[in-house]
């Protein structure tokens, strides 16, 4: 802003002097200034004693910084946007961003790094680090060679080989090109069979598992194994104990299969029970497919869920059970009158006992048919056919 040469006390001077009589055009020759100038003070100080005058100018000098440093900050967060997406970290990327906003935006230098938040050394420093293009070479070299070295140890090799170099100058090379080792991924997983599988038409086809965990009274927890045939939704076992391995996975399936024949094929999720070396052996050894959904997909096994889900319902959350002891009593009850009393809206109100005759009857009826007239099912206990799929692995 323009300074006058005349102070507020001289300008409410002259003002008074018009006022007090004397001739506008006097005044203005007797201090020296053009009648529009003099108009342009009796409209902005008509009225003002001094001190009110200094108070009116001290406020438009404030305003005017106000609006000085709005306009400031506003052009510094125009500039701050064009630098979003970009990763400024680094020392290198302060002075390439400096630089972006001194000649995008006119900025000086002292501003640019203000806005930055960094310091002007950082931005003015040459950098005088020597050629390390052979050690570069030699470093890839050797973590080609060493893919699960990191640089500590590839420090160790390169002072072996007599190169005087910095472990600190070693990571920041290992670094820049991407030598980082990558760390392996979790367990290994049993694989199972991965094709699709197909809905199950006799008993015995398909097998699902899976755990439920409920608490007694005094607090202690315990798991509940349940084991579903998806074809006639009949609940083959509720196991109840505080803990369950792959081994006493096994063996209830022994019993299982004592009582009914051996299935087709078990699914199951990726638990560790189900993935251990019990399970893998017995399945091996008992000629079992077993099919293991994908991580995270539980809707693969929704006879199970389903299952699981009325068994909370109708029984878990609303019995309060004692003991051990107590709890499979219960389940044992509820389990038969699961099978043979309670009807099943996907049976056509059947129960799965019923339902099971009826599935068994209608195979027998058509095993009794001339040979082509129907076709014969994949497999069932009774017939598990020449080529018995054996699909466990072992994924890394």
């Amino acid at each position: 802003m323009k300074r006058s040469r005349f102070t507020e006390e001289q300008i409410i001077a002259i003002l008074r002097e018009q006022e007090a009589g004397v001739a506008t055009a006097d005044v203005c020759r007797r201090h020296g200034v053009s009648s529009a100038t003099f108009y342009k003070w009796k409209a902005k100080f008509g009225g003002l004693d001094v001190s009110e005058a200094k108070r009116l100018k001290a406020l438009e000098e404030e305003n005017a910084r106000l609006k000085r440093m709005l306009a400031e900050s506003m052009l510094d967060n125009a500039a701050l946007k064009d630098l979003l997406g970009k990763k400024v970290v680094t020392p290198a990327a302060h002075r390439e961003a400096a630089a972006c906003l001194q000649s995008a935006h006119e900025m000086s230098e002292r501003r640019a790094c203000r806005v930055i938040g960094i310091d002007r050394t950082s931005v003015r420093y040459q950098a005088t680090r020597p050629d390390d293009g052979e050690l570069r070479e030699r470093i890839k070299v050797l973590a080609s060679e060493r893919r699960r070295f990191g640089y500590r140890r590839l420090h160790i090799l390169l002072r072996r080989e007599g190169h005087a170099v910095n472990k600190k100058r070693v990571q920041r090379i290992y670094r820049e090109e991407r030598l980082t080792v990558r760390r392996r991924g979790g367990r290994k997983r049993a694989m199972g069979a991965r094709r699709p599988i197909e809905t199950p038409l006799l008993p015995n086809q398909r097998w699902s598992l899976d755990f439920v965990s409920d608490q007694m009274t005094d607090g202690r927890r315990f798991r509940i194994l349940t084991v579903i045939d998806n074809c006639t939704r009949e609940c083959l076992a509720l196991a109840a104990d505080t803990s369950l391995s792959g081994r006493r996975v096994a063996r209830e399936l022994d019993d299982i299969i004592r009582q009914r024949g051996r299935p087709d094929m078990i699914v199951s999720d990726n638990g560790t029970e189900y993935t251990s070396n019990a399970i893998l052996a017995w399945a091996d050894e008992t000629g079992v497919s077993w099919h293991y959904i994908a991580p995270g997909k539980p809707q693969q096994n929704g006879y199970n869920e389903s299952f699981n889900g009325r068994l909370r319902d109708e029984l878990l959350n609303e019995t309060l059970f004692r003991s051990l002891p107590h709890a499979r009593t219960v389940l044992e009850d509820w389990r038969r009158d699961y099978n043979e009393q309670r009807p099943h809206s996907k049976l056509g109100w059947l129960t799965p006992r019923d339902y099971a005759r009826a599935i068994c009857g209608t195979a027998g009826d058509r095993a009794a048919q001339p040979e082509g007239s129907a076709r014969t099912p994949l497999a069932t206990h009774l017939n598990p056919g020449p080529n018995q799929p054996r699909t466990l692995v072992m994924a890394g």
